[in-house]
């Protein structure tokens, strides 16, 4: 019975909530190839670069969060982006992040400038890999978000760099702990001593996320540390820091990391923070941190307030494990259902905390 009113409010809910509340913008151009999402700047516009952002994670909803970044960095900074989803099995046409090996559209990298990746423990073959390995050989600068540093898992490489070292060997960083309490302690954003000059901290001035802090322990001196993660009390965004030994020291939150390239001949950059579930881009500040990022890794410059508002309103899901085989089925989605002018809404994973702080499409209030 529960089965099928979800299924029924999926199908009545999603649309007209979207009808109520999308905005279109008139100037913009957005092209969309069945498991792509291309969205190109404003006609007029000069193109900064190809963005390339990658999603496909159980857990934190980055086939929410990545398309409305890419709104941000194609409308407002110039950027054509190309965002990559996971599909379900067997040749299916919607999107299903819990399939670890169905990653689409990796050629896209053959002409992207900066990727952009939220992936967690995806199992590509070796023709996919090879975009990759292709893209990371060219040393072409990479952000990883959240689960990246275990992006991806299984018996594959890139040349020579096994699918469980990505994180550690290209972002400085692999999986080791959850530091804060799951769902339980929140993250503030405190600054390193001596980085608050760095162009990727122009206009940072407070960032809040309900994702706990994640342990890192293997960054090395040749790092450069941006910010560190302060847990605190609860997940209410003015909760204050934990006292004790949990904040002392504090984890790496962002950071700057040189990679070698998987052929040895040449060296790339990437940016990492391991904030990045959807409710986290709720922080103006935390989206001004990875439009930062791509404008530095790119070589443009970086205002001193980048424009981070959302292009269409943003309804993030909380984060957590979905493990209803139907759900993703019957949420039927599509690439181009994150397009422009549209703002899907999603239901919460069972064991969502009470988080009242952020906005919600009135039907389903």
């Amino acid at each position: 019975m529960l089965q099928s009113m979800r299924r029924a409010m999926i199908q009545f809910v999603f649309p007209v909530a979207v009808v109520a509340l999308f905005f279109t913008v008139g100037s913009a151009s957005s092209a969309s190839a069945d498991d792509v999402l291309s969205l190109s700047p404003p006609a007029g516009t000069a193109v900064a670069g190809h963005v390339v952002l990658i999603s496909g994670d159980e857990e934190y909803r980055s086939e929410e969060s990545l398309p409305m970044l890419a709104k941000i960095l194609s409308q407002k900074h110039g950027f054509q982006c190309t965002v990559l989803f996971c599909f379900g099995p067997n040749g299916a046409e919607y999107i299903d992040p819990n399939n670890q090996e169905g990653l689409r559209g990796l050629d896209s990298l053959k002409t992207a400038d900066l990727m952009i990746i939220a992936t967690r423990f995806r199992r590509p073959n070796a023709r996919q890999a090879k975009y990759i390995t292709d893209y990371l050989n060219a040393g072409k600068p990479v952000i990883g978000l959240r689960t990246a540093t275990h992006a991806f898992n299984g018996p594959g490489d890139f040349g020579g760099i096994p699918y469980g070292q990505f994180g550690r060997k290209i972002l400085g960083e692999q999986w080791v702990s959850h530091h804060g309490r799951h769902k339980v302690e929140g993250c503030r954003a405190v600054l390193e001593p001596g980085a608050g000059d760095h162009p990727i901290l122009k206009g940072i001035r407070k960032i809040f996320v309900p994702s706990d802090v994640y342990g890192v322990t293997h960054l090395t001196d040749d790092d450069e540390i941006l910010l560190r993660g302060g847990v605190t009390e609860s997940l209410e965004p003015n909760s204050p820091l934990v006292k004790g030994k949990k904040n002392n020291p504090m984890q790496p939150l962002a950071w700057l990391h040189t990679y070698s390239s998987p052929d040895g001949s040449t060296t790339g950059q990437s940016f990492c923070t391991t904030a990045g579930a959807s409710v986290d881009f709720l922080s103006n500040d935390l989206r001004r941190l990875v439009v930062n990022a791509a404008l530095f890794l790119t070589d443009r410059e970086v205002p001193e307030s980048a424009d981070v508002e959302f292009v269409d309103p943003f309804y993030p899901a909380f984060y957590g494990f979905i493990k209803d085989k139907y759900f993703f089925p019957d949420m039927n989605r599509r690439p181009e259902d994150y397009g422009l002018g549209k703002s899907p809404v999603a239901f919460d994973p069972p064991g969502t905390p009470e988080w009242p702080y952020r906005p919600s499409p009135q039907l389903i209030n």
